[in-house]
């Protein structure tokens, strides 16, 4: 049994040991969930995180109710199969597929997700950064996993449903993200629903204004559950891929959100870095299953760190933290 402090991280530390624990067959105890946020304990999203988990690994779980901050996971054979779950909310459907991959990427054969919830929720990575960014540095590593769009789920009414096939893989194999090669395309888009075209408009502009892309538009996604807009920055490069991501609300101008998408392309342009922030906390549990990898990335987020500390009680590596050309970081982790 592994004994887990979550009280200094968010659901990210519940969902990494989630997926460690069903790819590596260690049971698990943590407490203090979400101890540092202002709700502390399992919301809607992470208790379906936690039911998904049992479900696919045909586990048992002890505090698996709302506003536990105390749960005990055993997990038991994972299963491959068709699965559904639903989240509720618009808690996020993406959080919930990487949560499932590694240890669905384990089984025997091959598997089909359909998820439901939020697809564009601003306290998570969007769909089109699941499949343009994400799942592309997955198969460097050897994993085979598709994803599709059903219908955009915008927060705060959710409704999205996104659908996956992800096939066998005996094992990920190491990898470096040590360039990014040359700068092919940049591409911005404004996924809108139910909101006035002059919105989406506005918000594309000052995008551009920011850091002209050689294609924009404006993405209207109606009929659908629920209203919401957002702006998707992306940058196509040889070897790799960065999608940067701002969202709606009230109070906040058009021209700001698409100003910091944009500006957010431009940092991580500017800095030289290979892998974005978002990517870099989600490289490293992949990377820890490989048993060795690398990558430069921008000063990570405090993500990183408790990710790293979950990481290294399931599994015997070590990561380190170096200082790499102008101001970005390698992260390594190697066997311990």
């Amino acid at each position: 049994m592994i004994y887990l402090d979550g009280s200094a991280g968010g659901g990210q530390m519940l969902r990494t040991a989630l997926a460690l624990s069903m790819a590596t067959g260690q049971a698990f105890r943590m407490v203090h969930i979400r101890g540092q946020r202002r709700k502390p304990g399992l919301m809607r999203q992470h208790l379906t995180c936690v039911k998904a988990a049992c479900e696919i690994s045909t586990g048992t779980a002890i505090g698996m109710e709302i506003g536990s901050t105390d749960l005990t996971f055993h997990p038991g054979e994972v299963r491959s199969g068709d699965y559904h779950f639903a989240i509720g909310t618009a808690g996020s459907t993406s959080l919930l597929f990487q949560t499932l991959l590694p240890a669905l990427l384990l089984t025997d054969a091959p598997s089909r997700l359909r998820l439901e919830g939020g697809t564009h929720n601003p306290l998570a990575p969007p769909f089109e950064f699941l499949d343009r960014v994400f799942l592309p540095a997955m198969r460097r590593m050897g994993a085979d996993a598709t994803i599709s769009l059903v219908e955009s789920g915008f927060a705060p009414v959710g409704g999205g449903i996104i659908e996956s096939i992800v096939n066998p893989c005996a094992r990920l194999a190491p990898c470096a993200f040590l360039a990014r090669g040359e700068l092919q395309d940049l591409r911005i888009r404004v996924p809108s629903r139910y909101l006035s075209a002059v919105i989406g408009q506005r918000m594309l502009e000052a995008a551009l204004e920011r850091f002209p892309g050689s294609d924009a538009d404006v993405d209207v996604r109606e009929p659908g559950p629920g209203r919401g807009v957002c702006c998707l920055v992306e940058a196509v490069f040889e070897h790799t891929a960065e999608l940067t991501s701002s969202f709606g609300e009230q109070g906040v101008s058009a021209e700001k959100v698409g100003a910091r998408a944009a500006k957010a392309m431009h940092d991580f342009i500017g800095s030289g870095a290979v892998v974005g922030r978002q990517l870099a906390d989600q490289l490293l549990l992949p990377m820890a299953l490989a048993g060795v990898g690398r990558f430069t990335t921008m000063a990570p987020d405090a993500h990183v760190p408790t990710n790293i500390a979950v990481i290294e009680r399931f599994l015997p590596v070590k990561f380190g933290i170096t200082e790499a050309a102008r101001s970005t970081r390698m992260i390594t982790v190697v066997g311990a």
